[in-house]
């Protein structure tokens, strides 16, 4: 008690040289921690719109040392508050790293802090393990690197060096300018200029076109597999559109209704998928006899995501199909499904919600199909006139 009695007193006798100094910022003794209050701008995400009476967490012991470097965070404070710089940002709390503020951190420690905030937000859900695993951390990693070889750089510099990297007007640019931005956003990194100036002139779009399959060449591909759990993986992708590990993911119970008519046959992608639930039907639903999809057998592959990962159970698919000897990618047939989805008329918002990915992506990706498709509808239309 003793020793709390002298650093209240040692306290007040800061907050009066901060009083004197007319400073706008006062330390007080919550328990045995530090904090400073003073008149500060809304927290991010706070329904008040003007500055008031906040208290700031320091994370800092109701000790002598502890005491010293409040003093010292309280005229760094104050001096943000006069130029109205200070952002609520760089005092996020650090978790496990000892106190430590954002700013305060390496940049190893601030990307696993970075993770951690990626993971709260998406609740660690499948896909978003993937997301990060593909998106963030290769780019990230790219950066460390950057650091670590140009150690004089500062970090916006270090990520506009890790950008040039990639090449130019290419996917992996892209995804880079979209995992560092939000890094840079995170770590309240200023970037001097609009990161999308490095994105480049990529677009789905344009992306070198695909020479998809026809129905019949998938037909008589489907012929070339000699084993039936793996006709049925090709059956499924084919017919239903799947990515290559979702077919491993899904309920089979409405395929398999031998009641209802094939067109009625869905089949539902479960939640652990990259993209999470969804309901799908077949295009066309008489490949669901000709490639017997009601017999449901699946290859004897791992797919406990506690040992393996969704991207490694797709891999294995691609790997195990073109041993067959198959003339396209087995990815393809995805494609292939919403090309023919596209001509028989559905609706491109439902086509992208089967495929599990939003309407803009649907778009930019089978652009060259829609259009052809709306103009073909306006062609016959003003003949119909």
């Amino acid at each position: 008690m003793g020793s709390l009695t002298d650093i209240d007193f040692r306290i007040h006798q800061a907050n009066q040289r901060f009083k004197a100094a007319q400073l706008g910022v006062q330390i007080e003794r919550r328990g045995q921690r530090l904090v400073l209050r003073a008149t500060f701008p809304p927290r991010p995400h706070s329904s008040r719109l003007h500055p008031h009476q906040q208290r700031l967490s320091l994370g800092l012991p109701a000790t002598k040392a502890g005491l010293k470097q409040s003093e010292q965070e309280a005229k760094i404070v104050a001096a943000k508050l006069l130029e109205r710089s200070f952002d609520w940002r760089q005092y996020q709390s650090a978790g496990p790293y000892g106190g430590k503020r954002l700013h305060q951190m390496s940049l190893t420690e601030q990307i696993h802090a970075f993770r951690a905030s990626f993971f709260q937000q998406r609740h660690s859900s499948t896909s978003a393990q993937t997301t990060w695993r593909t998106a963030y951390a290769p780019y990230l990693r790219k950066l460390e690197r950057t650091v670590q070889t140009s150690g004089r750089l500062t970090m916006a510099e270090a990520i506009y060096a890790t950008l040039d990297a990639i090449p130019q007007s290419s996917r992996s640019r892209q995804i880079a300018c979209t995992a560092l931005h939000a890094f840079a956003q995170f770590a309240n990194v200023e970037l001097p200029s609009g990161i999308e100036m490095r994105w480049g002139t990529y677009s789905r779009s344009k992306a070198k076109l695909r020479h998809l399959p026809t129905d019949e060449a998938i037909i008589a591909a489907y012929h070339q597999i000699p084993n039936p759990a793996w006709q049925f993986v090709y059956g499924m992708m084919a017919t239903y559109g799947l990515r290559n590990h979702e077919v491993f993911f899904c309920d089979y119970s409405r395929l398999q209704q031998e009641s209802s008519a094939l067109s009625h046959r869905s089949v539902e992608v479960l939640e652990t998928t990259k993209t999470g639930q969804r309901e799908v039907w077949p295009f066309p639903p008489e490949w669901i006899a000709q490639f017997d999809l009601q017999t449901v057998v699946l290859p004897n592959l791992t797919t406990d995501l506690t040992t393996t990962t969704l991207q490694r159970i797709g891999q294995k698919v691609t790997t195990q199909l073109r041993r067959y000897g198959l003339p396209f990618k087995p990815y393809d047939l995805r494609h292939a499904w919403a090309v023919r989805t596209i001509h028989v008329g559905l609706p491109d918002t439902v086509a992208a919600q089967m495929m599990g990915h939003s309407v803009a992506i649907h778009t930019q990706t089978y652009h060259r199909w829609i259009t052809r498709r709306d103009h073909q509808q306006a062609v016959d239309a003003a003949l119909g006139r």
